[in-house]
């Protein structure tokens, strides 16, 4: 099941571009299947804020990590991608991580080149590990995988630190490391994600996170300038979020929720979300063979 989804995911990228909405939860993953997304994407800035209640600076342990994504792969038959940060360590951590993930049933990873802590890939103040510190990371992550469709997606947060020059040689480095595709951070333009793809030929990945420093593309015009992977890392957790805000206020001050009914996922459309009817006809199979 695990190789099958990492060669659907292969097989998607090769054809066209995919958009991997984020799910910070196994329930909106099964929602990101519902809705027809090839792919899941799993944030680590979405565990840590949605899960912890904590801020995306390197607080979540890769066990951790590991487990919230087995919950998620388990909730869907999509591939999923999963934001492993700086592989939680060195190189040797780096190689664990990509056995664990493996065989939590992700398809592919994406390993950044921050110093940890690291920061989210938007905030100011982050550092860079060395190029090469970065590459033997890769090179034991390639070693460590045992389904040779299993992505190493490999990402440079340089455009924010030193330069985008630096970003383009950086991006060079880690597919002669072995990576199998980029993940370029925080690109300033729609002109530079283009120039960037312009200079560097291997599946891209772009980030389309809200209130960040690179703009807000649509899939037809990355699809256009050369990406293969589009992520929406917070979008789900952020309108979710805006929603329960507002909802808590006008409970607090109304003393009821009628007011949000309409608003409200209603207990059959949970239901179905959740397959009910499936663990039922389980259940009654179960208890048919029990009496025959």
């Amino acid at each position: 099941m695990t190789q099958a989804r990492s060669k659907r995911l292969r097989d998607l990228i090769s054809k066209g571009t995919v958009q991997m909405p984020g799910a910070f939860n196994a329930l909106t993953a099964r929602a990101i299947e519902r809705a027809g997304f090839g792919a899941v994407y799993v944030s680590g800035a979405g565990l840590s804020n949605a899960v912890f209640g904590l801020p995306d600076v390197g607080l979540v342990s890769a066990t951790e990590a590991v487990e919230h994504t087995r919950r998620i792969v388990n909730a869907v038959t999509l591939p999923v991608v999963v934001d492993a940060d700086t592989g939680f360590g060195e190189a040797i951590n780096t190689a664990r991580t990509v056995a664990e993930m493996e065989a939590a049933g992700v398809s592919a990873i994406h390993l950044e080149d921050q110093v940890l802590p690291k920061k989210c890939g938007h905030l100011d103040g982050k550092e860079l590990v060395s190029a090469e510190a970065m590459a033997e990371k890769i090179r034991a992550a390639c070693a460590a995988r045992s389904d040779k469709d299993f992505m190493i997606i490999a990402r440079t947060d340089a455009r924010g630190v030193t330069s985008f020059e630096d970003a383009v040689d950086r991006a060079r480095r880690y597919l002669d490391a072995g990576a199998d595709g980029i993940f370029p951070e925080a690109m300033q333009s729609a002109e530079e994600l283009a120039k960037f793809a312009d200079r560097v030929k291997a599946p891209l990945l772009a980030n389309m996170t809200e209130f960040g420093k690179t703009p807000l593309l649509t899939l037809g015009e990355l699809t256009r300038i050369g990406y293969r992977m589009v992520i929406y890392p917070q979008t789900a957790l952020r309108v979710a979020f805006k929603a329960v805000t507002e909802m808590l206020a006008d409970l607090h001050r109304d003393g009821d929720q009628n007011g949000w009914l309409s608003r409200m996922q209603t207990r059959k459309e949970l239901y179905e979300l959740l397959d009910y009817d499936g663990l039922s006809a389980i259940d009654k199979a179960a208890v048919q063979g029990a009496t025959s």
